[in-house]
């Protein structure tokens, strides 16, 4: 946003995202008032400091909104397919009047980004409606790439947003070819031990930087005729473990199981994706 604060409007979606958001706010009052002391400093040294010009900076804030309102009552991350499809259409409103046309940048953080259907069909949406210069959404939770087979169900590799943005960028570049021989190697362990099965599809995220797979994202959720420029930053496994340090799960982001039977699930999960097998993989 090049530091454009007067212009730039910060809010969150949905309500599970409102912890994640006290934190960038905090964040926010930090890195400002590092700029207010530097410019009450620069001030003072050129004898420029006027109590109009100090009150001018200590006035200076984030403009914090709640932007987007969800509908309680409908829970579209749990509901089957068909069912989310028809939802996410009509779960969210916005405020209007926050937002100057053309002008005002808006910056949503989510607690995390799975299918993108929400985004896609909702929110993206509604706040393209507002006519913002930019959307940029903010994900506090990096990119979920595996399946969950310990309590949360994400079985379907076909479903999460950032596999399929490496399915496009590995046809696009001519490598397609790797998803056939990351198929035979997942049909080979099969039958091997537990303890001998590896994650077999992890290596595919390799070939694609992670800010590459993110604009991809941006671009599978962003719906044609779409006015203001979409963009997604997605939290880093650092971060993340810098954030959360005495809770380490992080098999759906880095694809290492805290068990064997996790790698034998992701190689499932891949091999129906080929096959093109509508199931779980456990």
């Amino acid at each position: 946003m090049n530091f454009d604060l007067d212009h730039t409007l910060f809010s969150y979606i949905p309500n599970t995202a409102e912890a994640a958001f006290f934190g960038l706010a905090e964040g926010l009052a930090k890195e400002l008032n590092n700029w207010k002391q530097e410019e009450i400093l620069k001030l003072q040294e050129n004898k420029k400091l006027t109590p109009e010009k100090l009150n001018d900076i200590l006035q200076r804030h984030p403009r914090l909104e709640k932007l987007v309102h969800k509908d309680e009552k409908q829970r579209t991350f749990i509901a089957d397919t068909k069912s989310r499809t028809d939802m996410v259409s009509y779960v969210y409103d916005v405020t209007y009047g926050l937002v100057e046309n053309n002008k005002d940048n808006l910056v949503l953080i989510d607690d995390s980004i799975v299918r993108g259907t929400t985004l896609r069909d909702s929110i993206v949406t509604i706040t393209a409606r507002l006519n913002p210069k930019r959307i940029v959404i903010l994900s506090s939770a990096p990119q979920i790439r595996f399946p969950d087979c310990y309590g949360i169900d994400m079985s379907k590799m076909r479903d999460f947003v950032a596999f399929q943005a490496l399915v496009q960028l590995l046809r696009e570049t001519g490598r397609e070819h790797l998803l056939q021989e990351t198929y035979r190697r997942c049909k080979a362990s099969e039958n091997l031990p537990v303890e001998m099965i590896q994650n077999e599809v992890m290596p595919l995220y390799n070939h694609f930087g992670y800010c590459e797979i993110s604009q991809r994202i941006a671009q599978i959720v962003t719906p044609k005729n779409i006015k203001p420029e979409v963009n997604i930053i997605f939290q880093t496994l650092d971060g993340l473990h810098k954030a959360c340090p005495k809770h380490q799960g992080d098999w759906y982001f880095s694809g290492r199981y805290p068990t064997p039977g996790g790698n034998r699930v992701v190689n499932r999960a891949f091999m129906n994706f080929v096959e093109d097998r509508d199931e779980r993989a456990y």
